[in-house]
């Protein structure tokens, strides 16, 4: 089974986003049609920004018990990888390098984000690093194949 690691971009958009790629790709994992790969750091960052950006606060209404909620929901359908070994100083982000840590300790074959600077890279230790659109696309492929 294909193994994903959405970054906090991906997270974020599919709580803010009901209905969107984001959230049908959540779906998805949460279906079995793939196996969603996340750690303790990657969740807890997600929870940190639902909480605590004003910039999300401004433009969408949620509370607080929603975002955690949600937070808690993504262990229940990820294989959560705790104490990765680190990896530092590849992505100009030292945020990014625990998206990396995480799926070479996850044994990911892809990493899923819209963060330019992880996409810039491409491939990490043999792990593809594509949009949300361009995993789906993956996804569909599949299905037609199988």
């Amino acid at each position: 089974m294909r193994r994903a690691v959405f970054d906090t971009t991906i997270l974020i958009s599919a709580f803010l986003r009901r209905g969107g790629l984001s959230d049908e790709l959540l779906e998805l994992a949460g279906e079995g049609r793939f196996a969603l790969v996340l750690s303790p750091e990657i969740i807890l960052e997600t929870w940190r920004k639902l909480l605590s950006s004003e910039r999300i606060r401004a433009r969408y209404a949620y509370s607080d018990e929603r975002a955690h909620r949600y937070c808690r929901g993504l262990l229940r359908i990820a294989d959560v990888i705790r104490n990765p070994p680190p990896i530092a100083g590849v992505v100009r982000d030292p945020g990014d390098d625990m998206v990396l840590a995480c799926a070479v300790a996850g044994h990911a074959d892809l990493i899923v984000s819209r963060d330019k600077d992880l996409l810039s890279l491409g491939r990490f230790s043999g792990i593809a690093i594509i949009t949300p659109e361009a995993f789906r696309e993956q996804l569909r492929e599949t299905e037609r194949s199988g």
